[in-house]
């Protein structure tokens, strides 16, 4: 008989998480994880950031009952990841972009009924259940075909509905919407949002490498690099934890015609982007400090032979945050992951 879940208990909870690999070729150990610590609300839409190789799908693997950690100890709505697996496998959903689910030879639908039916879904639940679904993926026309006759997008989109199928308490959403067109990806974040809203205690952990995905859904943001947490707040919260003020890009062209190439202004830190080919004007960005007058450093650009073609100010973006804390663009892999390394100590 499985355990009782504790009264209440959050979504995720996560204390001193650690996850180990054996390098290969003779290496020593990697350290996927390190020590990690977090507990999501149930509610909640969490969002998790880091570079290639930071961590973020062991953590998830570990979530889900993928893989063992080393030390540490991990909770899914109240359950033990490792002593209650099956217990925590009834109350989750996973979706992994660009995973291949199902048996080729089904069809969309017979493929979803499938899931529904390994998670115990009754029949009069399911169907209906189903039919919204594949409305909500785009996928009607698509319903009686083949999963080996869609396309990767459309694939993507089945995957994403099936992670919902058995309507779960907390569904693990690994980057959702890799492969999809940007009206599908828009429809698959309404859909987790109103999903989320319509029952009380429903929750999503979700990895994206989208910046404006995790703005646009996230409750909360945790930024990991090097298996660790480096932050963990409303994006609010994040953007405070970085130098404030303006961020500013011109478009300039130097009053002779040839393409400028002026030194930082005002005492203010300048980022040249490369000459555009066609205008003869470069990009010129900055960040102008709280206080500083904006003004007064177009006075010096002009005054120092730049004319001004375009202007625009943004506030602090999630990503300033993200490269303030970690050093390093989403993309750039430190290689620290599942790659090239074998599992240490996993039974």
């Amino acid at each position: 008989m499985a355990p009782d879940a504790p009264q209440n208990p959050p979504a995720v909870d996560v204390r001193g998480l650690t996850r180990t690999f054996r390098a290969a070729r003779g290496g020593g150990e990697v350290c996927a994880l390190g020590g990690v610590d977090v507990r999501i609300e149930r509610g909640e839409i969490f969002g998790l950031l880091g570079p290639n190789g930071a961590g973020k799908t062991t953590l998830i693997k570990i979530l889900t009952t993928l893989l063992f950690p080393t030390a540490g100890e991990a909770r899914v709505a109240g359950f033990d990841v490792v002593r209650d697996a099956q217990s925590v496998r009834k109350r989750i959903g996973l979706v992994s972009g660009g995973e291949s689910s199902g048996y080729g030879i089904l069809t969309v639908r017979e493929c979803l009924w499938m899931f529904s039916q390994f998670y115990g879904v009754p029949g009069k639940i399911a169907r209906p259940r189903i039919d919204a679904l594949i409305e909500t993926a785009g996928l009607g026309e698509q319903a009686r075909t083949r999963i080996n006759r869609l396309s990767t997008g459309q694939r993507q989109r089945m995957n994403f509905a099936r992670g919902f199928v058995s309507d779960p308490d907390v569904v693990f959403l690994d980057e959702p919407t890799l492969g999809m067109d940007v009206n599908a990806a828009r429809a698959m974040r309404e859909y987790v949002a109103h999903w989320v809203r319509e029952r009380p205690g429903r929750t999503v952990l979700l990895t994206t490498h989208y910046m404006r995905e995790a703005e646009e859904l996230c409750d909360r943001i945790a930024i990991i690099d090097h298996g660790r947490l480096l932050a963990c707040d409303s994006f609010a919260g994040l953007r405070r934890l970085v130098e404030g003020g303006q961020h500013v890009e011109l478009e300039v062209r130097a009053s002779d015609g040839d393409t400028p190439a002026l030194p930082s202004l005002a005492a203010v830190p300048v980022a040249w982007g490369a000459p555009h080919p066609e205008r003869g004007t470069r990009a010129f960005k900055f960040r102008l400090p709280p206080g500083g007058s904006l003004a007064d450093v177009l006075r010096e650009l002009e005054a120092r032979g730049g004319r001004i073609e375009a202007i625009a100010t943004r506030e602090t973006s999630l990503e300033d945050v993200f490269v303030a804390l970690v050093g390093r663009g989403l993309e750039e892999s430190d290689e620290r992951e599942d790659h090239g390394a074998a599992p240490s100590g996993a039974p």
